[in-house]
This record gives C-alpha cells, structure tokens and sequence, in this order.
C-alpha cells in the first residue's frame, strides 16, 4: 500500500482541480499546471479532495506509480498556491551573475559571459552572490536549478563555484598536506 498515495489531497479555497481523460488540470492564484496521467492511476475529485487511486493494488509498477501522481498532484496544488524556490550561490573570485532581460547573464572563470535562457515559468533575482528562482512548477524549477550548477560546479580544492545554498562542499587538502607528510 502507498502511503502518499492513499492520503486525500485537500484543495485550498481557490484552486480547482479538473480531471479530462488522461489530463489533469490544477488552476490557482498563481498560475496554471496540466500532466499527463498514466492510464493505470485513477485520478477522483470529490468535496473533500482529489483522491489518487489504481486498478491493481498487487502490481508494483501500479503501486509506484499510485505515490508518484499522489506526489505530483500535490505538488502542483502547492506550486499554484504558493510556488516553489530555490536559492544557489555563487562563489569564487569574480564570479558574479546579473540579469540581462530574461536570461541569466554568468561569469564564472570562463573567457567569455555564459548566458543562461530561462524557461518561461521560472524566473530569476540576483542579489550579490545568490540567485534565486522561483517558480510554479517543481520539477521545472529542480531541472533548471541542476542545468545552472552545471555551468561551473563547485570543486573541492577552493571551493569555486556554482552550488545550492544549502549544499556543503566537502574540501580536500591539495598538494602541500601530502608533500608536509
């Protein structure tokens, strides 16, 4: 048995769930989300909440799948209530970020300015060294995070980089703390 997805989802006031065939639709005060939904998740929506249901409970492909859209469904009940953040730093001797329109604009030790698009439903706010983005949509908001680490990853001997801002970087001690042995 699924544990998050036999949970009801409650819907807050303003944001209404529609389910058409294999689509489902979260519309709230910040925005609108659709996902497809895989024919095996039965997807009800009641006074009380969305319920997320499958045909075989013996099945485990069913049995993953019935917590992955009970996971999803919350999610975009969330995001269009609230959003989703996510914060990264920036470190490194003139490493820095700006914004330049609707793109991130990056120098990060690189010999030329690393322009960065956003996606349409994330957007960007730099402050010093932390940029911060913001979104309706969770898993958009993880993937572009992780594709902006990927311009300059943090590495372990200074510590330069591009990392999450709750993210430790395990350091190494570098050529002098073996040559001292």
């Amino acid at each position: 048995m699924s544990r998050i997805g036999k949970k009801t989802i409650t819907i807050p006031a303003g944001v209404t769930v529609e389910v058409q065939g294999d689509l489902i639709r979260v519309k709230g005060p910040k925005g609108e989300l659709t996902r497809t939904v895989s024919p095996l998740v039965q997807i009800q929506v009641a006074a009380e909440g969305v319920m997320v249901d499958v045909k075989n409970k013996e099945d485990k492909q069913e049995r993953s799948l019935w917590g992955t859209f009970g996971s999803h469904v919350t999610n975009m009940v969330r995001g269009v209530t609230e959003g989703f953040k996510k914060q990264l730093e920036i470190n490194g001797v003139g490493y820095k970020a700006a914004m330049q329109g609707k793109d991130l604009k990056l120098d990060v030790g690189f010999s030329h300015s690393v322009i960065f698009p956003l996606p349409s439903v994330v957007s960007a706010q730099v402050e010093k060294n932390v940029i911060t983005l913001e979104s309706i949509d969770k898993e958009l908001l993880g993937a572009t995070a992780a594709k902006l680490r990927s311009v300059r990853p943090p590495e372990p001997y200074k510590g330069k980089g591009i990392k999450y801002s709750d993210e430790t970087i395990r350091r190494k001690a570098g050529k002098a703390a073996k040559a001292a042995k």
